[in-house]
């Protein structure tokens, strides 16, 4: 028995059966993409502008040296690089929290991650969890999908549902996500609402388990400058929602692609007179 293994085919992320690698289920992530983000196009648009503007004698240069094309795909690229650094950052604070969750012993790390550790820290002392595991994949059978989550914690809380770091709450077990981004946005709610109501957990190993009983879920929203503990729904009709987005998810990769079907009926085309053939 392997590990659960992923490929990326047309920009989705699919998991595949470590029991038969024939069996693929696509990720969470890139089931919840299809919810429409028309302020996308702003941002984008926003930050094409400043990079122009901010580095207007640059661009010249590269217009006039290497050529338009050039200087276009460096304008046009700006929103998928600064998307690739803050990736980066969130995957490399991604693994430092996990290894702390683990009570490894981190020490010194990057300057771009020391507030990011430190912060982490600050929630370590301040909550005092337990980990129940962390970094396994949660995967439905049932709904075909699966991703990979972030941990599964035990926290204790009191009568009105605040931590108490002493342990002397009452015990909870919660799903929960690290997110390093600007703002906490409501499709965590959706993400978390998949790995909870999956139907079973697969570790490293390949080894599965039943999917625990859930208390809740929550989201550890950390920043370079702070870091907030926020609880997040994942009752029936979040999750029903999620279930619509994985219907949209095969119109969008497989059954939009064989609803139209070749012309019975098609223009001719351009006639071409006897003229035009006989110049060629």
């Amino acid at each position: 028995m392997g590990t659960v293994r992923t490929i990326q085919r047309s920009g989705t992320r699919f998991y595949i059966d470590p029991e038969d690698s024939t069996i693929k289920r696509p990720g969470v992530t890139s089931i919840i993409s299809m919810l429409p983000k028309p302020f996308l196009a702003f941002w984008n648009a926003k930050m094409v502008a400043e990079l122009a503007v901010d580095s207007l004698p640059f661009v010249e240069q590269m217009h006039a040296t290497a050529g338009r094309e050039a200087a276009v795909d460096f304008l046009k690229g700006a929103a998928r690089r600064y998307t690739k650094i803050r990736a980066d950052i969130g995957s490399q604070a991604h693994d430092l929290f996990e290894r702390m969750i683990r009570g490894e012993y981190v020490g010194h790390v990057h300057p771009d991650l020391e507030p990011y550790r430190a912060m982490f820290a600050e929630f370590l002392e301040a909550v005092n969890p337990e980990l129940v595991r962390a970094e396994d994949v949660a995967w439905s059978d049932t709904h075909d999908y699966a991703g990979s989550f972030d941990a599964i914690l035990r926290v204790w809380l009191d009568e009105e549902g605040k931590p108490t770091p002493d342990r002397s709450g009452v015990p909870h077990i919660l799903i929960v996500d690290w997110k390093t981004s600007k703002a906490t946005y409501a499709d965590v709610a959706l993400q978390m609402a998949a790995y909870a109501h999956a139907d079973f957990i697969i570790d490293p190993d390949g080894n599965r388990a039943p999917m625990p009983e859930f208390d809740g879920a929550a989201v550890l929203h950390i920043t370079p400058e702070q870091w907030a503990f926020k609880p997040v729904s994942i009752e029936a009709h979040v999750f029903d929602l999620f279930l619509t987005l994985r219907k949209v998810f095969t119109w969008d990769r497989e059954t939009s692609k064989t609803v139209i079907g070749r012309a019975i009926a098609k223009s001719a085309g351009k006639l071409i007179t006897g003229t035009e053939r006989r110049a060629r």
